[in-house]
């Protein structure tokens, strides 16, 4: 039976009397261990960011656009020609499955101006709903009322872009700014949600949709609109509602089986799932490269190691002739290289965790530590340490105990 304690003791007493060799051993476990959690961290960060962008900007989002038209053969993009109405948007909510909530939205640049302060953003013309599909929240006054959208009153919601830029300190509840030539009344700020991207999802005004269309933008067509946006119950109600809102639009709008969708559907599931996998795809080559480095640690180990095994040939000889046996040598080398694996192992935790920690603050991005990826890594490296200390605990396990007493 092997005497784990008195192998151990044994197996710690060699590796303290070559202490610098042990640390310098252990350095490419630190290493790796250390790189593994930094990378799985940014990895981890750089997802949760996609995600919480995701939702700040709507999730399970359905955008229907106008049709594009055509000038001379040439394409004017998407939304050119005004085919969606506000009967659209009272159709898909009342018939398409899978829909939780639906909102027309009419949107267009303009100027804004209050005393001698001007600033230039997108005004959206919406309903209530418009904010809860967006995530929108109020931060000082109130939203619409359904009077608000029925009487087309001059009102508005400001984000803190334009609330910054046009007031500074000043609260701007219940003063009057003009969008264009109009007044309207500020009845209400949105709380801030901050950049998506290149957009600046603070710098814009809602206003409701029948005051941009009657007094504002004004139109051709009565009751249209540039877009409608609707948001599905679930993920999966996502492809259900799409397949519905199609169906809908196209007997609304009386096209024939061989004529083209006067719309568009943007269904912001397939770009959900498309920038999922792609950070996914991200976090796991990160994670790939940096465990090469756990395993040129594991490397190190085993040509230490094997330089151990030769340079205490005598040593093993010794406890061989003393009635040491095989698997006692070999369990204590195995020992060893555990040992100094699992040091590298915690230390690298701790030296990831701090790098991960200051490369989120000097580089201003997120990053996400947790348990799993730990202890992932501790135990990779305990693995790698008895995995590439096999071969020289089991080559110094085969020693002749007459050769090696005799080896200078």
């Amino acid at each position: 039976m092997i005497d784990f304690k008195s192998t151990f003791k044994i197996a710690i007493n060699s590796l303290k009397v070559n202490k610098m060799r042990s640390a310098l051993t252990s350095l490419g476990i630190i290493i790796g261990v250390a790189a593994v959690i930094v990378m799985l961290a940014i990895g981890s960060g750089a997802n949760k960011q996609v995600q919480e962008n995701m939702e700040s900007m709507g999730s399970n989002l359905l955008t229907i656009r106008s049709a594009t038209a055509k000038t001379g053969g040439v394409s004017m993009g998407i939304g050119s020609k005004p085919t969606l109405s506000l009967k659209d948007a009272a159709a898909i909510q009342k018939q398409a499955r899978g829909i939780e909530a639906v909102a027309p939205v009419v949107n267009s640049t303009s100027q804004l101006m209050y005393g001698n302060q001007n600033w230039q953003t997108t005004v959206y013309g919406v309903t209530n709903s418009y904010l809860y599909i967006k995530n929108y929240e109020i931060e000082l006054g109130h939203s619409f009322s359904i009077n608000d959208n029925l009487n087309a009153a001059k009102v508005a919601l400001i984000g803190s872009t334009v609330e910054t830029e046009l007031f500074g300190d000043v609260n701007p509840i219940g003063k009057t700014i003009r969008v264009g030539n109009v007044p309207f009344k500020v009845i209400g700020t949105l709380k801030t949600k901050g950049q998506q991207g290149p957009m600046d999802q603070d710098d814009l005004i809602l206003i409701p949709v029948t005051t941009a269309q009657r007094k504002l933008f004004g139109t051709d067509f009565p009751g249209s609109v540039n877009q409608i946006v609707a948001k599905a119950k679930s993920l999966e109600d996502s492809n259900i509602a799409q397949s519905d809102i199609e169906e809908i639009l196209r007997t609304r709008h009386n096209l024939g089986k061989t004529q083209e969708d006067d719309f568009k559907i943007r269904n912001s599931a397939e770009f959900q799932e498309r920038m999922k996998s792609t950070v996914q795809t991200f976090a796991i080559l990160l994670a790939s490269i940096a465990s090469v480095s756990l395993v040129v640690g594991g490397i190190g180990i085993m040509n230490i190691m094997l330089v151990s095994v030769t340079e205490r040939t005598k040593e093993i000889g010794i406890r061989m002739a003393i009635g040491a046996r095989a698997h006692d040598i070999r369990i204590q080398f195995l020992i060893e290289a555990l040992v100094l694996s699992l040091i590298g192992g915690i230390i690298g935790i701790i030296a990831g965790i701090i790098i991960a920690l200051l490369v989120g603050v000097i580089f201003n991005t997120k990053i996400l530590i947790t348990i799993p990826p730990i202890l992932l890594s501790f135990c990779f490296s305990g693995l790698v340490g008895i995995g590439f200390g096999y071969y020289p605990a089991h080559k110094a396990s085969l020693l002749n105990p007459i050769d090696a007493l005799r080896y200078e």
